[in-house]
């Protein structure tokens, strides 16, 4: 058995033999950690890190004291990399684990503020000036209670040492799970666990790794009586982010090299788009936009403190079995930052925030919900028709201001959701009509639908050639799964986009601004000469900021700063495209951008218009109820058909602007 000098000497040759380098910058930087690596450890010697497991508190200390023969005293001793015998989920740690060295894996749910907090005091006796340390280990100030010179009583408080510290709650993550509900367990990070710089890893919806020991912590009653069971914490030795934001991703010199050179391959389009979803047959235009919607636009702030937002939205609508979720997953795997929902499973409270009671705090504390665990991150989704009303009218604020406002109990709070959203949603009778505008198919408000710049609908047609290939290309996949890789490793296309929405921040051209100008104007006015009631528009403002987003986006893709001609019409033709799929009103053969956000064309409003003024006339006759077997061959006359005017009537209805008094008859209301 070690000695603590055996310990503390073998600690000085170790600190010598590997980290002579980290030591001198310590001593250059005024750091107050070192960090070390458990497998050179155990390389170095066994005796250690066995020891290390059952009684970490000794040993970490050895290695810190072992630091003053190198000059620097007060220097913590950070340990990662332990084997996966020391890997414990939360749900399995017991009372054997207690002061044991473990590390665990979570989401972090809930963080306290960063306080100080007493770690020794020192007591000063009034009957003889003896002067007392206390170690404060537990959770309530502890005192002296008697003195060597036999004193009992109060004493005399003269200093203290504090640490900051702060507790967080880990939540396992759900892929581990097996449809169980996720344990939690508190841990307490203290001194350089809390800096500024770390503390940005354990905020909210973070994921991470904790190595710590293993504490009891006594639980009281009521009563305030002690209670026979204690509750189990974790004190933290050493955070390490699992799931990094884009902007924490460490990208070294031989990174960059090979990002420069993909982004210079005249073939980069197409290796980008055959990385997403490789084992997806077909779909190369969605996977464009995904890819775009993975690298964003341009956050920009105005003069007046309001922004604009860069962040991408799409929305994919389709039959059953056309790919839809496994085109999402494959998104979820290469973003960086991703929350992947289903509709059904989701809330308002679950999307954006919620207030619940915390017993630590004695109160009310704020949990983030997806939008706001997934900032500058991106949320996926699926089966977005499946959720309530009054869950889906949460995305509204989070998706085009991207904030989110709560107002409850004694919070008031606005939490920040800068989120792309990707979602998708199947049509309410199964397949996609082409006929019907789409807020009728997927029973979602059109304002929220205007939200998405891109909208595509995926359909399962018969197609003799086509449905050869995707057979073969399944049938191959099932065979030899390892065979269909991406063209771009996972590694190298995370750091590329990381890249990307680190550093190149492109600007529009004059060329780039007048062909965006040129399609905007020239595609709202063409063919106006017809003298409707109500004129189609086939594009308004929010497919102008798209299209500024979808173009900046490609610039990114080419590590360009600069939004040339070629950027802008490559957004205008996938602009193009989703308008062409779901905005063109086969009535009129004109894209109508009606169809998308009120769900009702302008040749359809102009009709409507047609019933509402026949009524009128109606009612000028002096006829106030009206058989509706009279009302049809007056409409059917001005252009409306019998089919439609059903439709008609019941919007009106809806309105208010008529009602039914009797069976077979309409009224209008009175105003």
């Amino acid at each position: 058995m070690l000695t603590v000098q055996d310990q503390i000497e073998l600690f000085k040759d170790f600190f010598e033999d590997n980290y002579k380098e980290a030591i001198h910058d310590l001593i250059k930087t005024g750091k107050k950690f070192i960090v070390v690596d458990f497998s050179e450890l155990n390389k170095f010697s066994y005796e250690l890190s066995e020891c290390l497991f059952k009684e970490p508190e000794e040993i970490i200390r050895a290695a810190e004291l072992s630091l003053d023969h190198f000059g620097l005293s007060g220097i913590r001793v950070r340990i990662k990399n332990l084997p996966a015998s020391q890997c414990v989920m939360i749900r399995n740690i017991r009372s054997e684990h207690l002061n044991d060295f473990i590390v665990v894996e979570g989401i972090v749910r809930q963080a306290t503020s960063v306080r100080p907090q007493v770690v020794s005091a020192k007591f000063e006796c009034p009957a003889c000036g003896n002067s007392m340390s206390i170690l404060q280990v537990d959770t309530k100030f502890k005192e002296p209670t008697r003195c060597t010179c036999g004193r009992r009583g109060r004493f005399r408080l003269l200093s203290k040492d504090l640490v900051d510290a702060q507790r967080i709650i880990i939540e396992e993550v759900p892929e581990s799970l097996e449809g169980e509900q996720p344990q939690r367990i508190s841990t307490i990070l203290e001194e350089d666990l809390v800096e500024p710089r770390m503390e940005k890893k354990t905020t909210p919806g973070s994921k991470v790794r904790i190595y710590g020991i293993v504490k009891e912590v006594p639980m009281f009653l009521r009563t305030g009586v002690q209670s026979v069971k204690y509750d189990l914490t974790i004190k933290g030795n050493y955070i390490e982010p699992v799931e990094e934001a884009y902007e924490e991703i460490d990208i070294n010199e031989g990174d960059k090299n090979k990002i420069i050179e993909l982004s210079k391959d005249p073939l980069l389009y197409e290796k980008l788009v055959n990385s997403v979803a490789p084992s997806i047959y077909g779909h190369d235009i969605i996977k464009e936009a995904l890819f775009l919607e993975l690298v964003g636009g341009v956050k920009k702030l105005k003069v007046d403190g309001t922004f604009v937002r860069g962040d991408i939205h799409l929305l994919l609508v389709g039959d059953p079995g056309a790919a839809k979720s496994s085109l999402l997953s494959s998104v979820a795997k290469i973003a960086p930052k991703g929350r992947f929902v289903s509709g059904k499973g989701a809330s308002a409270a679950g999307l954006t925030a919620t207030v619940v009671k915390d017993e630590f705090l004695r109160g009310w504390a704020l949990e983030a919900g997806a939008m706001v665990l997934a900032n500058k991150g991106i949320v996926i989704i699926d089966e977005l028709d499946k959720m309530t009303t009054e869950d889906r009218d949460a995305l509204h604020e989070a998706m085009e201001q991207q904030r989110i406002s709560i107002a409850k109990a004694n919070i008031q709070a606005t939490l920040k959701a800068e989120t792309t959203v990707l979602a998708a949603a199947n049509p309410k009778l199964g397949r996609f009509d082409p006929y019907t505008p789409i807020p009728k198919q997927i029973d979602l408000p059109p304002t929220l639908i205007n939200r998405f710049d891109l909208i595509f609908i995926v359909r399962d047609l018969p197609n003799v050639e086509k449905d050869g290939k995707i057979a073969s290309y399944v049938l191959r996949l099932h065979q030899a799964p390892e065979t269909i890789k991406p063209e771009i490793e996972y590694s190298l296309l995370k750091k590329y986009i990381a890249y990307v929405r680190q550093y190149i921040k492109p600007k529009l051209s004059e060329q780039a601004i007048e062909e965006i100008k040129s399609f905007y104007v020239g595609l709202r006015n063409q063919d106006q000469s017809k003298e409707d009631i109500f004129k189609s528009i086939p594009i308004s403002a929010r497919q102008l900021e798209a299209l500024v987003r979808l173009a900046e986006a490609n610039a990114k893709i080419r590590l360009s700063d600069t939004v040339t001609r070629n950027d802008a019409k490559r957004a205008i033709n996938l602009l193009k495209y989703c308008l062409m799929e779901v905005g063109l009103d086969y009535e009129t053969g004109k894209i109508d951008i009606d169809r998308i956000t009120t769900g009702i064309t302008a040749s359809k409003r102009n009709k409507i218009v047609i019933v509402r003024n026949v009524i009128n006339q109606m009612n000028e006759k002096g006829i106030k109820s009206i058989l509706l077997d009279d009302l049809i061959p007056a409409v059917l006359d001005k252009g409306v058909r019998r089919d439609e005017l059903d439709d008609f009537i019941e919007l009106l209805k809806k309105d208010g602007y008529i009602f039914e008094p009797k069976r077979g008859y309409i009224q209008k209301a009175e105003p």
